[in-house]
Parts: C-alpha cells; sequence; structure tokens
C-alpha cells in the first residue's frame, strides 16, 4: 500500500507521529484517499451476495415507487455521478502524469460502482417488500463517519489556505457529504407497505411500519405514550397484535410438534410396559422412578418442542447480548487510558476528549444492544406463554376422566398463571447460565492485567460466595415447591368456597372454611418466610461481593509486597471490572433459580399435557344410516380408570334406530357411567361400541354457560327463528323468557347461578334438541322438574309424539310414569344389565323390576289422556311448580346486575330467517366486569400499604438505607484518597491502618444490607397476611347477590395472582427501589464533590427524568391494570370449559370453544406487548441522558486536569459510569411498586362492597336451646331483590305452629323460595318482621341464626375433603353420632365399605360420589344437626324414587317433633303434610291442608289435577 501511495506522490499509509505523538492530529493523505474510501465499499461488497440471497428467500411482496424510493435513486444518481465526474477530470486534466495519479483515480470509480450496487439493492429490496434496510443504514454510517477525517481536514486547509486556492474541488466534496447525509437521513425512514398489503386491523401495531432505527430506539411507542399521558388508556387504544404473535398463528404450528413429540413419549411408555411385562411386576420404588422418569422426560420434550419453535428467534436475541458485552468490558479499558492521560502531565488535552467521547459512544452502544436483547426475550416470552395456555387448554378439552381426576380445576389454572410465569422468567434469564460465568473469568483475567496474581484473591472471594449461593438457591427452590403447594391447596379450596358459597352461608360453615384457608395460607407464609431470610442472606453477599473481592485482591496486593502500590489506575479500573463482574455474580444465582423453577413448571406442564387422553377407538363412529341399530355396545367392560375397577360389566345393548330406551335403576347402579361409556369418556376394557349419526347429551347436572340464554341454547350453530320458538316452547322455557327483563338476551350468570335446577336443565335440554342430532343421551333431564313439567317435556320433546320421536333417545329417569311409553327398557344393578326389554315384558317377568314398579309407582301412574288434556289446559301455567334453588328466580324483581358490560367475548353467530329484535345492551347484564381504573395510582393506596406495616417498622427501614448508603460512600472516598496518597521511596505508608478502615467500612455496609433486606421481606409478609385475611373477611362477609354478579374468575385473580404480587413483588420493588435511590444520591454527592461544576449537568437531567418518567408511569400502569382485567375472562373461561369439557365434546364444539379461548389470550396480550415495550423504550431513551453523565463527568475531568487529583478523577467517572443503570432501575422499580400497588387496590376494591349482618351479636341474650316450639311467624313481611325493584314478597303475614309440616308450592317466580331466603336472611326484610319462638330474627346475628335451622339444598355440593368434614366441619360431633346419621340417611352400608369409611376423600365437588348419594350425604348433613327447623328445597330431585321413598320416610320419622316446610317438588310428597301454601305474585293465595285445599277446588285443586293425584 506505501508503494501504492508513493506511485501518487503521497506520504507512507501510516505516521504514528503524525496520528497520535501530537497536539494536532491527522490521519496521512494515504489513509484518507484509500483506507477511508474502501472501507464502506468493501463492506458492501463483501456482504451484498449473502444480503441479496436473504432477500431473495424472504418475499413480503413488491413495494410501488414511493417519494422516498425516487429521493434515495435520485440522491443514489447524484453520488454515482460525482464520482465519474471527479474519474473523467483527472483522467483529462492528467493525462499525461496518470501513473502518479492512480490512487486518486481509482478511489472515485470503486466509490461509484459501489453506489451504483446501492441502488440495485434498493430496487431488490423494494421488490421483495423490505421497507427499511439495516444492511444499507450501516453502509451510509460507515461512509458519513470515514468522510468525517476528510471533511475535518478540507475545512482546516480552507481556514489556513483560504477557499479560493481550489474552489472547485472543495465544493465537490462538500456537496458529495452533504449528499451522504441526506442519503443516511433518508434511511432513517420506512418505505410504504407493499402492495396488495393494505391494513386489515383496526389499530395496527406500528412497528411494522417503523424503520430500522426507530425499531433500534423504541421511538415507534412514543405515540402510546403521549396518548397514555393525555388521558388514561382504554383497550380500545391498544394496537392488534401483530401475526406471528397471535395464539392461531403460534399454536397450530406448535400443535403439530408437540403431537409428534408425544407419540415418542408414549412407544417410550409401551417398550417400557413391554419389558415389565416380560419380566413381571415392578416392586414400589421402581415404579415411583419410572413415574418419576416420565414426568422428567415430558419436561424436556416440551422444552424441547418450545427450542425448536422459538430457538432462531431467540439466538439473535443472544448474538445482540455478545455484542453488549464486548461493549461493556471495552469501557474499563477506556477508563484505564482516561486515567493514564490524568497522570501524564505532557499528554495533549484531545486524547482526554477523545477517551471521553469514546466512553460515551461505547456506552450508547452497549445500551442500545441490551434493550435489543431484552425486547427479544420478552417477546419470545410472550409467544411461550401463548403456546403453553393454548396447549394446556387444548389438553384440558381431551384429557380422559381418570387423569383428570389426578388435577383439580384450581391447578389446571395454576399452570396457565404461575407456571407460565415461570417460563417467562427463565427465557428471559437463561442467557445468564452460561453467559455469567464468561464475564466472571474475563473480569478476572482484565483483574490479572492489573494486579497481577493477587486476582486469585478475588477468584477465591468468588469461589467463596458461590457454594454459599448454589445452597441457597437449592433450598429456596425446595421451599417454593412447597410455597406452590400450599398455594395450589388455597386457591383449590378457594375455588370450592366460591362455588359452594351458598351452602357455607346456609349452614354458617364460613369460620370453619376461613379456618382452613388460614391454615394454609399460613403455612405459604411460613415457607416464604424462610425463603426470604435465606435469600436476606445471598442479596447480602451478592451486593457485598464487590467489597468483598476489592477488600480481598487490594489486601493480598498491598500485603505481598511493599514495592506494589494502589494507584488512581489500579484502583478505579479494578472497582470499574468489579462492577462489571458484579452483575453476573447477581444474576448467575438467579438465573439459576429461574432456570430450577423452570424445570419444575416444565416437569408439572410435561405431566398435564402427556397425561391420557381419551381414546378415539372407546366408540366406533359410523355415518348416520336410515335403518338398523344407531347405538350398538357388544360385550363391553369399562372402567374410569385403567387400573381401577370396572364401573360396568358384561353390556350388551342394542338400540334400533328412532327408538326410546329408558335406564333404570338404584342409585350408584352405574346409570351415568353407560352414557358415558356412549360418550367414550370411560375406559374400555373390552367389547365395542358403536354409534352412528351425530350425538346430543344432557348431563344430570346442567352445566350452563355464562352468557345469554340464547348462545346457551344455540350453542354455536346459527340461529333459525321458527325451529329456536319451536324447541324453547317445547322445553317449557317460553313461560321463563317472559319474566326476564331481556328475554333470551338475558345473561345467566356463572354456572347458571341465578337459574332454578329446572331452569337449568330446562335450558341444557333445549341447547341438545336445538342441535338436531342423530343420538339423544338423556341423563336424567325430568328430575329437578315439576312433575307437569315433567310430563309436558316427555310429550313435547322425548316422548313418542314429541320434537325427537325419530331421534333414537337413550333416558336414563327416576320417573316410572314414562316407562310404558318407552320402546326398551334397562335395568341396572351394581354395573351389570339385569333385565331388559319393554314395560309389559318386564312385568310379566316378575323380576326385581315388577316389584320395584307395584311398590312405588302406584302414586304416580296415571293415563296419558288424563296428561294430554291437563297439558293442553295448563300450556299457559307451565311452569307453575318448577321450583328455585335457593339463588334467585331469575325475574325481573330479582335480577342482580348493574349498568356494566359484559366480559365475555361472545361468539355471535350470523342470525337468518329472523329480524332480531334489538335489546338494550345492559338489560339482562348480570355479572359485573372485572373493571380497569384509570390514572395514577392514588397517594392513599401506599398510605393504606405502608399503614399495614406500621411507621414503628418503616422509620428504622430508612435510617439504616442510610447508614448502608453512608458505609458504601466512606469507603468509597477513603479509596480515593488513598489511591491519592504520594510514594514514598517506591511504597505508600500505613497500609495497613488503610485496610482496616477500609474492611470495617465494608463490613458495616454489609450487616446493613442484611438488615434492611430481612425487615423488608418481614414487612411485605406482614402486610400481605393483614390484606389477605382483610380480602377474605371481605369476600366471605359479603350476601349471595355479590356472588351472583361477581364471576369466580375475578375472585380467584385477587387470591392466586394479586396476593402473589402482594406476596412477592412490591417488597421486591421497594427493595430495589430505595437501595438505587440512595445510590443515586451517594454517586451524585461524589461526582460533585468532584467536579461541582457538574451540578449543572446534573440539575438538568434529573428534570428530565422526572418529564420522561411521569410519562412513562402514567401508561405504564395504565396497561397493568389492563392486562390484569384481560386475565381473568380467560381463567373463567378455563374453568367453565374443564367442567363442561364432556358436554364440549358430545356436541363436537371444541373448535369454537378454542377459538374462543384464543381471543381471550390475544386480547390479554395485546396489553402485555406494550407493557414490556413500554419498559424498553424508557430505559432507552433514559440510558441515552444517563450517558450523558458519564460524559459530562468525563470532560469535566479533562477540562480540571491541572486542579484535579487522579484519585478524585477516578471515582467521579468509575460511579458516573453506573449512573444510566441506577436510573433506569429506580424508574423501573418505582413503576413496578407503582404497577404492583395496583394488587393493594384490586385487593382492597371488596372492602367497600355492601356486606351480610353481623356473624354473631356481642351480648346476645338469645337460650342455647332456641328454637325449642320452632314456631314461625310472618308479620306484614316483604322482601325485594334489590333496591328500587319492586317486593319479591308483599306483605306476607303467617303463623307456623310448633311441628307443624308445611308444603309451599306455586308457580316460578311466585314467591316460594324467598321465603325461604328470608327466614335464612340470605335477603333482608325490606318491610315487616320474622318471630322464630318469639324472638326478632333481624336482632341475632346470623350464623345465630342459621346454625339452629337446617336445609337440605337442591344442589347438593360436597367440598374436596374427608368425608367427616363434610358432614361436620367444626367436629362438632361424635364419630357414632356422624355414624348414626349415615345409618338413618341410608349411606352406611356404602360408607363401612370405602376402604378410608368416614377418612374417604371426596373430590373436587363430590365428583367420585353420584348425585344421589351426595343428595344422601346432604340429608345425613340434616339429620346430625338435628335442628327444630327443618327446610327442604327440592331435595328430591336427584334420586331414583326407592331412595326417594326412604328419604321421606326418614324425615318424616326423624324430624316428627320439628317444623318442616317443603318447597315441594312432586306434589304426592307433600299430600300428608298439615299444611300446604299456594303462592302467587309474592302472596300467599291459599293455605289450608291438602284436603281442604282440594275441597276448594281452588289453584292447589287444578295443579293436583295436572299431576294426576284427584
Amino acid at each position: 500500500m506505501d508503494t501504492f501511495c508513493k506511485l501518487s506522490g503521497l506520504d507512507p499509509l501510516w505516521d504514528w507521529n503524525r496520528t497520535w505523538y501530537t497536539a494536532n492530529p491527522d490521519l496521512t493523505q494515504c489513509f484518507q484517499n484509500t483506507v477511508l474510501v474502501w472501507v464502506p465499499c468493501v463492506y458492501l461488497w463483501l456482504l451484498a451476495p449473502l444480503y441479496c440471497l436473504h432477500l431473495y428467500c424472504h418475499d413480503n411482496g413488491r413495494i410501488r415507487i414511493s417519494c422516498l424510493c425516487t429521493a434515495k435513486m435520485v440522491l443514489g444518481f447524484l453520488l454515482a455521478s460525482f464520482g465519474f465526474v471527479e474519474f473523467f477530470y483527472i483522467l483529462l486534466e492528467r493525462s499525461q502524469e496518470i501513473q502518479q495519479h492512480m490512487v486518486f483515480l481509482l478511489s472515485p470509480i470503486v466509490r461509484s460502482m459501489t453506489v451504483i450496487l446501492a441502488l440495485f439493492i434498493i430496487q431488490l429490496e423494494r421488490i421483495r417488500g423490505c421497507r427499511s434496510s439495516v444492511f444499507l443504514f450501516l453502509f451510509w454510517v460507515l461512509a458519513v463517519v470515514c468522510s468525517l477525517v476528510p471533511l475535518r481536514a478540507k475545512i482546516q486547509l480552507a481556514l489556513d489556505e483560504g477557499i479560493g486556492s481550489d474552489i472547485v474541488r472543495y465544493l465537490a466534496f462538500f456537496s458529495y457529504f452533504t449528499l451522504q447525509l441526506a442519503q443516511l437521513f433518508l434511511c432513517c425512514f420506512a418505505d410504504q407497505r407493499p402492495a396488495g398489503k393494505a391494513v386489515t386491523e383496526k389499530n395496527p401495531c406500528p412497528v411494522k411500519d417503523a424503520s430500522f432505527l426507530s425499531k433500534i430506539l423504541f421511538w415507534w411507542f412514543t405515540g402510546l405514550v403521549v396518548k397514555g399521558y393525555r388521558t388514561p388508556l382504554e383497550a380500545d387504544d391498544l394496537w392488534t397484535l401483530r401475526e406471528e404473535d397471535t395464539s392461531d398463528k403460534i399454536i397450530s404450528d406448535l400443535e403439530k410438534e408437540w403431537t409428534t413429540e408425544c407419540a415418542k413419549i408414549q412407544k417410550q411408555e409401551k417398550a417400557l410396559a413391554s419389558g415389565v411385562a416380560l419380566g413381571g411386576k415392578l416392586p414400589d420404588q421402581a415404579q415411583i422412578l419410572r413415574k418419576l422418569q416420565k414426568e422428567q422426560s415430558s419436561g424436556f420434550f416440551l422444552l424441547r418442542t418450545l427450542a425448536r419453535k422459538f430457538g432462531p428467534y431467540f439466538l439473535t436475541g443472544t448474538l445482540c447480548i455478545v455484542f453488549h458485552d464486548a461493549f461493556m468490558f471495552a469501557i474499563p479499558q477506556v477508563l484505564s487510558l482516561l486515567l493514564g492521560f490524568m497522570r501524564d502531565d505532557d499528554a495533549p488535552l484531545w486524547k482526554g476528549y477523545f477517551y471521553a467521547t469514546l466512553m460515551f459512544l461505547l456506552s450508547c452502544l452497549q445500551s442500545l444492544f441490551n434493550h435489543q436483547y431484552m425486547y427479544t426475550c420478552f417477546t419470545v416470552g410472550m409467544r411461550v406463554k401463548t403456546a403453553v395456555m393454548g396447549l394446556v387448554y387444548r389438553k384440558s378439552l381431551v384429557i380422559n376422566s381418570s387423569a383428570r381426576r389426578t388435577c383439580t380445576v384450581g391447578e389446571i389454572v395454576n399452570l396457565v398463571s404461575a407456571d407460565t410465569q415461570k417460563l417467562m422468567d427463565f427465557v428471559v434469564y437463561f442467557n445468564a447460565v452460561w453467559l455469567a460465568p464468561i464475564e466472571i473469568a474475563l473480569c478476572l483475567f482484565f483483574l490479572w492485567q492489573h494486579l497481577g496474581p493477587s486476582a486469585l484473591a478475588g477468584i477465591a472471594t468468588v469461589i467463596l460466595i458461590f457454594p454459599l449461593n448454589g445452597y441457597i438457591a437449592k433450598k429456596r427452590s425446595k421451599l417454593q415447591e412447597v410455597q406452590m403447594k400450599f398455594m395450589d391447596g388455597r386457591i383449590r379450596l378457594m375455588n370450592e368456597i366460591l362455588s359452594g358459597i351458598k351452602i357455607l352461608k346456609f349452614y354458617a360453615w364460613e369460620k370453619a372454611f376461613l379456618e382452613q384457608v388460614l391454615g394454609y395460607r399460613e403455612k405459604e407464609l411460613k415457607a416464604l418466610k424462610k425463603s426470604q431470610i435465606l435469600y436476606s442472606i445471598s442479596f447480602a453477599s451478592f451486593n457485598s461481593s464487590s467489597f468483598l473481592i476489592a477488600f480481598a485482591m487490594f489486601g493480598v496486593y498491598v500485603t505481598i509486597d511493599d514495592r506494589n502500590v494502589l494507584d488512581a489506575q489500579k484502583v478505579f479500573v479494578s472497582m470499574a471490572l468489579i462492577n462489571i463482574l458484579k452483575t453476573p455474580l447477581s444474576q448467575l444465582p438467579f438465573a439459576m433459580s429461574t432456570t430450577m423453577q423452570a424445570i419444575v413448571s416444565l416437569k408439572r406442564l410435561g405431566k398435564y399435557l402427556c397425561s391420557e387422553e381419551l381414546k378415539v377407538d372407546n366408540v366406533t363412529k359410523a355415518a348416520h344410516s336410515l335403518d338398523g341399530e344407531d347405538v350398538a355396545i357388544d360385550n363391553g367392560t369399562f372402567s374410569w380408570s385403567a387400573e381401577g375397577p370396572p364401573c360396568l360389566k358384561r353390556i350388551n345393548v342394542s338400540v334400533p334406530r328412532g327408538s326410546l330406551v329408558a335406564v333404570v335403576g338404584h342409585v350408584g347402579s352405574g346409570k351415568s357411567s353407560l352414557l358415558s361409556a356412549m360418550l367414550g369418556e370411560t375406559e374400555k376394557r373390552s367389547g365395542s361400541v358403536t354409534v352412528k349419526g351425530s350425538m346430543a347429551y344432557v348431563p344430570q347436572q346442567a352445566w350452563i354457560q355464562n352468557a345469554t340464554v340464547q348462545d346457551n341454547v344455540v350453542f354455536g350453530q346459527e340461529k333459525l327463528k321458527t325451529w329456536y320458538q319451536c324447541v324453547l316452547e317445547a322445553c317449557a322455557l317460553l313461560p321463563d323468557l317472559d319474566i326476564l327483563p331481556a328475554g333470551d338476551a338475558t345473561e345467566i350468570g356463572e354456572k347458571g347461578l341465578n337459574l332454578s335446577g329446572g331452569q337449568k336443565q330446562r335450558v341444557s335440554l333445549a341447547r341438545a334438541v336445538y342441535r338436531r342430532a342423530d343420538v339423544y343421551l338423556l341423563d336424567d333431564p325430568l328430575s329437578a322438574v315439576d312433575a307437569h313439567v315433567g310430563q309436558h317435556i316427555f310429550d313435547k320433546v322425548i316422548g313418542p309424539k314429541g320434537v325427537l320421536r325419530d331421534k333414537t333417545r337413550i333416558l336414563v329417569t327416576h320417573g316410572t310414569s314414562f316407562l310404558p311409553q318407552a320402546d326398551l327398557i334397562l335395568v341396572l344393578v351394581d354395573g351389570e344389565i339385569t333385565e331388559s326389554g319393554s314395560y309389559q315384558e318386564l312385568l310379566s317377568h316378575h323380576g326385581a323390576f315388577a316389584d320395584f314398579i307395584h311398590t312405588f309407582a302406584n302414586s304416580e301412574r296415571k293415563e296419558s289422556a288424563i296428561q294430554r288434556a291437563g297439558s293442553r289446559r295448563s300450556n299457559a301455567r307451565l311452569s307453575m311448580v318448577d321450583f328455585m334453588p335457593f339463588s334467585r328466580d331469575l325475574s325481573q324483581e330479582q335480577l342482580i346486575g348493574g349498568d356494566s358490560t359484559n366480559t365475555n367475548l361472545q361468539n355471535m353467530e350470523p342470525v337468518t330467517e329472523t329480524d332480531q329484535e334489538q335489546v338494550p345492551e345492559d338489560l339482562g347484564k348480570l355479572t359485573e366486569v372485572d373493571k380497569a381504573r384509570t390514572g395514577r395510582v392514588r397517594l392513599d393506596m401506599y398510605m393504606e400499604y405502608f399503614k399495614t406495616i406500621g411507621t414503628a417498622l418503616i422509620v428504622p427501614i430508612v435510617l439504616m438505607y442510610a447508614f448502608q448508603q453512608g458505609a458504601s460512600l466512606t469507603y468509597n472516598y477513603w479509596l480515593s484518597l488513598w489511591a491519592d496518597d504520594p510514594i514514598v521511596n517506591g511504597t505508600q505508608l500505613d497500609t495497613d491502618l488503610k485496610l482496616a478502615v477500609f474492611g470495617a467500612l465494608g463490613l458495616a455496609q454489609g450487616i446493613a444490607i442484611f438488615s434492611t433486606t430481612v425487615a423488608i421481606s418481614v414487612c411485605g409478609i406482614i402486610a400481605s397476611r393483614h390484606l389477605h385475611m382483610e380480602l377474605l373477611n371481605n369476600v366471605l362477609h359479603s350476601p349471595m347477590s355479590f356472588f351472583e354478579c361477581t364471576p369466580s374468575g375475578n375472585l380467584l385473580n385477587r387470591f392466586a395472582k394479586e396476593i402473589d404480587a402482594i406476596d412477592c413483588m412490591i417488597p421486591d420493588g421497594l427493595r430495589m427501589m430505595l437501595g438505587y435511590v440512595f445510590k443515586l444520591l451517594e454517586v451524585c454527592i461524589i461526582v460533585m464533590m468532584a467536579t461541582p461544576f457538574a451540578a449543572v449537568f446534573i440539575l438538568p437531567l434529573a428534570f428530565l427524568y422526572a418529564f420522561v418518567q411521569s410519562f412513562y408511569v402514567a401508561t405504564s400502569c395504565q396497561l397493568r391494570r389492563l392486562e390484569a382485567v384481560s386475565r381473568s375472562p380467560i381463567y373463567t373461561h378455563f374453568n367453565e370449559t374443564v367442567q363442561g369439557a364432556s358436554v364440549i365434546r358430545a356436541f363436537r364444539e371444541e373448535h369454537r370453544f378454542i377459538l374462543q379461548a384464543n381471543k381471550r389470550v390475544d386480547f390479554n396480550q395485546t396489553s402485555y406487548f406494550p407493557r414490556f415495550v413500554a419498559t424498553r423504550w424508557l430505559a432507552v431513551n433514559l440510558e441515552f441522558v444517563g450517558n450523558g453523565v458519564v460524559l459530562a463527568a468525563a470532560i469535566l475531568s479533562v477540562m480540571g486536569k491541572h486542579t484535579l487529583s487522579p484519585g478524585i478523577v477516578g471515582l467521579a467517572v468509575s460511579h458516573s459510569l453506573q449512573v444510566t443503570g441506577i436510573l433506569s432501575w429506580i424508574v423501573r422499580s418505582w413503576t413496578d411498586v407503582e404497577n404492583n400497588i395496583v394488587s393493594v387496590e384490586r385487593v382492597k376494591e371488596y372492602a367497600d362492597t355492601a356486606k351480610e349482618a353481623a356473624w354473631t351479636v356481642e351480648g346476645s341474650s338469645l337460650p342455647e336451646a332456641w328454637p325449642q316450639k320452632a314456631t314461625i311467624e310472618f308479620q306484614n313481611y316483604g322482601l325485594q331483590y334489590r333496591k328500587g325493584l319492586d317486593l319479591a314478597l308483599k306483605g306476607i303475614t303467617l303463623h307456623i305452629h310448633e311441628r307443624e309440616k308445611v308444603g309451599i308450592v306455586g308457580r316460578t317466580g311466585a314467591g316460594k323460595s324467598s321465603l325461604a331466603l328470608g327466614i335464612f336472611r340470605i335477603l333482608e326484610a325490606a318491610k315487616g318482621k320474622i318471630f322464630v319462638d318469639g324472638v326478632d330474627l333481624a336482632d341475632i346475628g346470623l350464623h345465630d341464626l342459621r346454625s339452629r335451622i337446617t336445609i337440605i339444598p337442591q344442589d347438593p355440593v360436597l367440598f374436596s375433603g374427608s368425608l367427616r368434614m363434610n358432614l361436620d366441619p367444626f367436629d362438632n360431633y361424635t364419630d357414632e353420632e356422624v355414624w348414626s346419621s349415615l345409618e338413618l340417611a341410608h349411606l352406611k352400608n356404602f360408607v363401612s365399605n370405602l376402604p378410608n369409611k368416614l377418612s374417604h376423600e371426596c373430590s373436587e365437588g363430590g365428583e367420585n360420589l353420584s348425585l344421589g348419594q351426595r343428595q344422601l350425604v346432604c340429608l345425613a348433613r340434616a339429620l346430625l344437626r338435628k335442628t327444630k327447623i327443618l327446610v327442604l328445597d327440592e331435595a328430591t330431585a336427584a334420586v331414583d324414587l326407592e331412595t326417594d321413598t326412604l328419604i321421606q320416610s326418614t324425615i318424616r320419622t326423624q324430624f316428627e317433633d320439628c317444623t318442616v316446610l317443603t318447597i315441594a317438588h312432586r306434589l304426592n310428597t307433600i299430600m300428608d303434610y298439615t299444611r300446604v301454601i299456594v303462592m302467587d305474585k309474592g302472596l300467599i293465595s291459599e293455605t289450608d291442608s291438602p284436603a281442604n285445599l282440594i275441597a276448594q277446588r281452588g289453584q292447589f285443586y287444578r295443579m293436583c289435577r295436572e299431576a294426576g293425584l284427584v
């Protein structure tokens, strides 16, 4: 190159004396005309082929020629032409001596050819749809940077010689430079969208339209921040998700991969199983080992699947973090050069400015790469969350019953809330696991360069710190598992409490369950407390690590040799390196613990995702045919689990097309199991099941969605108005719709909370009928409705003349009146079909069935002709005796709700054959939407939080922080004094004393750190215990109306996610914020001590920070709230789906539900995505400003070179390097606190809702034995469901005598249930009073009242726990009394045959007992309490006739001396009562003995006639 330059008469390529060792540096002419010209050209020519290949592989559509593209092309042609003009100019001017001008001739032509290549790439990018080019942006940056040196040289020359000497060349160069700058400027903008890719979304994400520069600086986000600052953000302001982030896109690809992985796991299983089969049975230990192995491998397979899908994008982030590290390690080297410059008196000033600027640039690049990495990680984390949620949801639709029983709804919800969060954390911190050790090694290598072998002392310290923290991480991981276990238990229990809240209130059991929840909570907090103390040790050792390493290294360095001197360069470069070392040291244990937690979560998820699914071959599906058999079971044996005992044996069933099959048998004989076998829900051990055509299923317990009545009936199908009306009429729903505020657009509460049992069952039946399926499986749908409504439904729907007459119907029933009309009757005994045939055939056999019929059916049998006549007459009053559970009749007076909008994203289907009537939007709404508050968090929320901790603890904590930072400042200042200590005879004096003072100050700081960390953790636990207790009390003291209009998902969200945030996030945020605020004060003091003039820079920067922070916090808090609010519907939907999975499968609606789940997850991610981008936007912008502090400190130090000592400069600059990190951490931790304090706000929300009356009244003089006589008196009693509504009971005056048996009858909405609700004070009196034994019920505590009267409710609710706990949660009774009540409830034989007897664990909701058995358990509860007043509500709904008779006789004998109120279900059960009360429109229309009322021929007579009793 030198030879080449010499030819053109130029000096050599490089000359140190001219470039470095001079007061006025410059590059040689040769270097300027060759290297600086060729570097950008070489970059473009070398990488262009690869870039073109990349463009070829990624076609995003063609972009039309835009103004931007035209401008780039015009500027490009101008730039190219400059080169050619220069080339020809030299060629013509210097043609004789061309050899001497080769450099000047070659450079312009190379430059022009490169610009032409750039123009070609611009066009290629346009054709392939690339809107913003990183590749060309970097080229123009290189070109401009390389032109800066010649530009400076030209300006200097012009100043020295004047511009006139060669005006053409000057103008040419300046024009060329301006054009390059213009090209660089244009490269900062993105081109328009490709043709044909118009914006279809309502509010597209601006990142798609952002240029490369906008993307790396996150400027595209600024619009949302400004909008959030002006007005609180709402859901409509958020952008739609990018296509690559949507559930549909992510899960469709992932599901295929996961299916193949699952197949591999099953293959392994089979191989192991076949090996075991050969070698006999495995011992228990080996089985446990195999189970663990399976869990681990399933977790590993899940990780591998996720890595394949998201790995490539994640690796781009990893590349960014590698660049970040390179810049991070360059900074201390530049600091070393700066301090060397400060020590050298002869060094020219330009070097100081050069080092200061270089440090600033490196800091900026470090920030950029770091935040690109974080953005990538959070994006991957978000996609992983979507993927895992999608997989878990899809799995919950296909999991089989035995696997389903091992995990409750609460645990499944925990998988999608807690475990997905752990995986997201893992994505963010995973790279630290391998990168941190490399960073530590590099730090120690550079330290060795400065301090020699003494650096080994630092290594020794690190080695000592590591095992301690490894041990702590391991212990904390175990404690976390323990804590998660208790949290799972607590959430599961809360889920059950919320599901069975009505029972808890009726039985006054809230205290017992409150104690249970608090028991779990205390164990959870105990584990958390231990974990936090361990964390404090870890935290203190890490925060003191920089001191410990420095102390060890400097101590060894000065003691091994007197000649070893600590100067500013050694001390502060080492301290800068040690500060770098702190990051990997603090990240590593956190990364390891996050990885451990993620492994636990992966195992849990893997185990669930690999659990057994329903086998497709359980049922053979065939096409529908016009004749032959629709359902056939050939020698079938079925069980609920592969290992469990068979629930059905030797089943042979053949159901001809269009026939009606009745299945009868006692409670627990396997009737529901038979239908489950036909649905494919059970495990098929042997035989075959064939079903032809589509199926519809009505479960025994109606599953109702939290949606409108119409949505529940139509269930995703198109609405056909005439058929829809026909279905509603047949299912006797029209009279109910007339009294609903919004007709069929009225929203039904969660789990059908606000419908009666009969209404729920009829909606469930209507859903099946509307489907027009080929085969109908009806699991006792008529039990929950009154006899005459049942008869109507049988005639109009199920029977030979009903709308389903041509369909195949399999009906499980306890009603004998329908049996004569069945084509085939199957009699089940203990899971076997003992008899089958028509009604007459079975009677003629004189078998068990005949005895059963003769004994129990006499009272029910009636002629169908009378029935038909009666039903015609009663059409207008169909729902007359369709009785309510104790929630509410869903009638106008009783609808709970408010002007709220619904949380559901309902799937609206097109409506044909109809012009749909418009219904006001809020009419008929029931559930309260989980609303997001707006604006900044109010100051009183912080005050509330700190008040729960107490001032006595807060003040000492702040003082301890001040002491901690004071110690840190002192030891740092001490170091700078030591570094400036003069060197006498090659040594420094009193090194031992200096070292001892340094050590004492550092130790004091370490102790203070540990104390503050423990104190804050303890304060956090005190606050969270108090807040959880308050929340629990508030919820349990709320009236029933509160639970009907608050979805359980919202409440569970409070108890899970929000309480978790209060447990961990708020104390962590406060700890970080306080730590960094005090650290910042220390840095500011140090920088201003060194250069007081820095205050001029620091103050405006502080204002700028405050300005940016206020913008950010307003937006961030609102995004956090929106995200929290959009999370609840996901869990509510999950909950609903898991409970209704069998119905969803039977109707083949899985796809629609998956789409709904996707929609909800995506809706949640639309607020999560801007939330983490907001943090990146803040950090990038803040760190650029913060890097200004570094520049200010460095430049001011250079300017004050002659007055400042190297020690103080080293102290100021090395501390200023920490400012960017500190400032962004302050804002981030402050935002975390503000974001999470929203949890306190949300938990506190329920403090202001309406509450019930007191549970107990202080100083109440209620006698122990009250009520003794059990007389009940209503005095002008009125009741309303909500203020402003009509009275549901209007001035009832009634006297019920001692030991009287009273039946209450009346049509739906007549006020029967309201009477009972009034007695239990579930609703308070609007006027009048109720007296029991002369005591006004309004004057006594709710628990005193409810524990002295008993109800047998319609829906038998059991809780997970022992059978004994379900009967007697307070342990008030002896085992003998419990067994006695079980015997009287006809359960003794069943319970004594259970392996654990009274300790038998009931599963969630009592699902491992049949519905009839659950009803008998409720009877046993009543028998155990044996109170003087008993209320029965449709208590015989779900049992067969035999059990019904047993229950009735038990009630007659055992409650003979009690007052009994029965809300009658079958009129024949109350015919022998002393009195019947007939209710109508909230008034008593008739009351007398049954015989007298029949004689009066009034309303009761008509009802009896319709029921065939007269």
